[in-house]
């Protein structure tokens, strides 16, 4: 039996749907996802691709998941060069669920696991702890543009409470990665290089549970950070990075500096790159890389003796 593979663009109000032709539009709630289960039981959808949209994909792809319908979540850039391709430079939600369909099939996607209970708890306590982090740092920079003791009492106030927060998920990320044995291994391993701490932990299990299972240049993409080339002819251009998940990246650029104050080889690789002549940015690319590399591989060992000792 042939299976259809049914385009979702997903949008805070509305699931646009498209299978065979066929398109409908649901409410982008409860109701509206049982609808869209339906529609595609009757078109006989093998497989529902959807978007990665900062998340609001979820409730979609997990609800379908726990009914036994397979999903998988394509990436949007992809997706948007595809319809270009295709000569289709216009964009309604329409014309975008039936090229994440059509997208699916030309490039023969293949259903994407939904994630654990645990994982998905993970994700969302990590997430929530960047936005408070975030939220601390500006607080704590706001402290020096005003002398108004009012106002100065305000944002002291928020920088305790923002601080609170931050100790309290930090705690609860701490206690859920200690319950799980391959996690709490991890957790040693990434914490055996100096300068990685409660935060790279949490942000590199959350957003990178692939650390360890990939090769070194598969990780380095799935992370931004692999040089992409830039050739034509007898032309070399410059290598570049580019997409890739964001705040895999900004940690590692962030950690990779202090790392290389206690790693000799992490702080002699910078510095020959820095003697090449090397622009700064590039430098910092390239640390993080390295960092990233040597982590994945600690983390695959980690998980092979794991695997051994089951």
């Amino acid at each position: 039996m042939m299976h259809n593979i049914c385009g979702v663009d997903v949008s805070k109000a509305w699931l646009d749907s498209w299978v065979a032709q066929h398109y409908c539009r649901f409410a982008s709630t409860d109701e509206g996802v049982g609808q869209l289960l339906a529609f595609c039981r009757a078109h006989s959808v093998g497989l529902v691709v959807m978007e990665a949209s900062g998340g609001i994909e979820q409730t979609a792809f997990l609800f379908l998941w726990s009914q036994g319908q397979p999903c998988a979540i394509a990436n949007p850039r992809a997706v948007r060069s595809f319809a270009d391709a295709m000569g289709h430079f216009e964009k309604t939600d329409r014309i975008d669920a039936q090229m994440i369909a059509r997208y699916a099939d030309a490039k023969k996607l293949v259903a994407t696991p939904p994630p654990s209970q645990d994982q998905q708890r993970l994700t969302a306590l990590a997430a929530r702890l960047r936005q408070v982090s975030a939220d601390l740092s500006i607080q704590k920079q706001r402290l020096h543009s005003t002398s108004d003791p009012d106002a100065l009492a305000s944002l002291k106030e928020a920088v305790a409470f923002f601080t609170r927060q931050a100790k309290a998920l930090a705690a609860r990320i701490a206690t859920l990665v200690a319950s799980d044995p391959i996690w709490a291994e991890l957790d040693k391993t990434i914490r055996s290089v100096k300068g990685l701490a409660d935060r790279t932990v949490a942000i590199l299990l959350a957003d990178l549970p692939e650390l360890g299972t990939i090769s070194n240049k598969a990780i380095a993409k799935l992370a931004g950070l692999a040089p992409l080339a830039n050739d034509s002819g007898k032309r070399h251009g410059p290598r570049s990075v580019r997409g890739g998940r964001a705040s895999v990246r900004s940690i590692l650029f962030l950690v990779a500096d202090v790392a290389r104050k206690y790693d000799t080889s992490l702080a002699d690789f910078r510095q020959r790159l820095l003697d090449q002549g090397k622009p700064k940015m590039v430098v910092r690319i390239a640390l993080a890389h390295k960092l990233l590399v040597r982590l994945n591989a600690k983390a695959r060992e980690t998980r092979t003796n794991i695997a051994q000792t089951i």
